[in-house]
């Protein structure tokens, strides 16, 4: 059953609140409507596009607060950092990064998303990854958008260790799932709690 337009607004609206990652197209399969529909309700509710709420979200507070990697170097969008806690990325998947023979992402674009947002979340100027354990659980394709959710799981403060959880969604579906466990040379240095001859 479709919605009235003021409804379908009203709607829209909240949906977007909720979910501010969700495309146009995504919208359109929701509410049972054209791409323009969508684009025409976002322009009377005042709701600019994806790109521009990501946009405005992130960059400002990126550059004053990411360390350990350069802006371009990080792949894909941050759209939410607190630092040393958890961080969100999104990725759209272009023609560039899918196979020639067919339209699926190769794995390191995936794994280098999860890889630079654990990098970025660490309050650190130098921060490596020592380990990773990664697991692709659904095929990603070409004009999909990932959303990777990272947060920090644990410390180990004598091994100057980091771990961080990285989960990449399509949707509502798990695609990728990393446990990133980062070297971190510098923290804890004033504390006094680095053992320099351990392991």
């Amino acid at each position: 059953m479709r919605l009235s337009k003021k409804e379908r607004q009203k709607v829209l609206k909240a949906t977007i609140d909720e979910t501010p990652f969700i495309t146009d197209e995504e919208l359109a399969k929701k509410f049972n409507v054209s791409i323009q529909t969508i684009r025409l309700d976002r322009l009377e509710l005042s709701i600019p596009e994806l790109r521009e709420r990501i946009k405005d979200v992130a960059k400002a507070k990126l550059n004053e607060e990411v360390k350990s990697l350069q802006i371009e170097e990080i792949i894909g969008d941050i759209v939410d950092l607190e630092m040393e806690k958890s961080a969100i990325s999104i990725f759209d998947v272009k023609k560039e990064h899918v196979f020639t023979r067919n339209p699926i992402a190769r794995g390191h674009h995936l794994f280098a998303q999860a890889n630079s947002l654990a990098v970025a979340l660490l309050d650190e100027e130098l921060a490596l990854t020592a380990k990773a354990n990664v697991k692709f659980t659904r095929q990603v394709r070409e004009n999909e958008r990932v959303v990777a959710k990272a947060k920090v799981i644990a410390n180990d403060e004598e091994r100057h260790r980091t771990t961080v959880l990285v989960q990449s969604y399509v949707g509502q579906e798990l695609a990728f799932i990393g446990e990133f466990e980062m070297y971190r040379p510098n923290k804890w240095k004033k504390a006094g709690s680095i053992n320099e001859n351990s392991n």
